[in-house]
């Protein structure tokens, strides 16, 4: 599923690469701290997110089921994002299955919002599904980044969300 080493550049002297299993703390940082950022959980709720999720990052990584995206500049990460690589069963239009891409943990500092970086990672994760030839690309937007996910091309599905327990 792609080269798990591979590393994109631009002029501004950021480059975008995939993460590496000894990236899972980083991985799970975005995760706890996009958790906290949204209010869904304050800083003690983000500690156990970003706690309980490492591992698990560490060992989808490893597994190649998710590829994560560092952007850095000078050497500092400062804004992420994954995909999760699932089959999907056969449906109308994909009899024989096929793969899709579920992006999430998508993350910018905040020192460094509102200067395209989260544009910047989501469009080489989507490059990067397109080049593998994914079948589709869904993800759960935060208020905050719908018009971003709508200028890429996104639509609104009919998902209903029940939570158990």
């Amino acid at each position: 599923m792609g080269d798990q080493t591979a590393e994109w550049s631009d002029v501004s002297g950021r480059r975008v690469r995939l993460a590496t299993v000894d990236d899972a703390e980083i991985l799970a940082h975005h995760r706890a701290a996009m958790f906290r950022d949204m209010g869904d959980v304050d800083d003690l709720g983000a500690s156990v997110i970003e706690n309980a999720s490492a591992d698990h990052l560490k060992a989808l990584v490893e597994s190649r089921e998710y590829f994560g995206f560092l952007l850095e500049e000078n050497g500092e990460v400062i804004a992420g994002g994954g995909v999760w690589v699932r089959p999907v069963l056969p449906r109308p239009g994909m009899l024989n299955g096929a793969l899709e891409g579920y992006v999430l943990n998508v993350y910018t500092e905040p020192g460094h919002r509102r200067r395209g970086l989260a544009r910047e990672v989501m469009r080489e994760i989507l490059d990067w599904c397109r080049h593998r030839q994914l079948a589709r690309v869904v993800l759960h937007a935060s208020k905050d980044g719908r018009s971003l996910y709508e200028e890429l091309g996104f639509e609104l599905s009919n998902e209903y969300r029940l939570k158990l327990g």
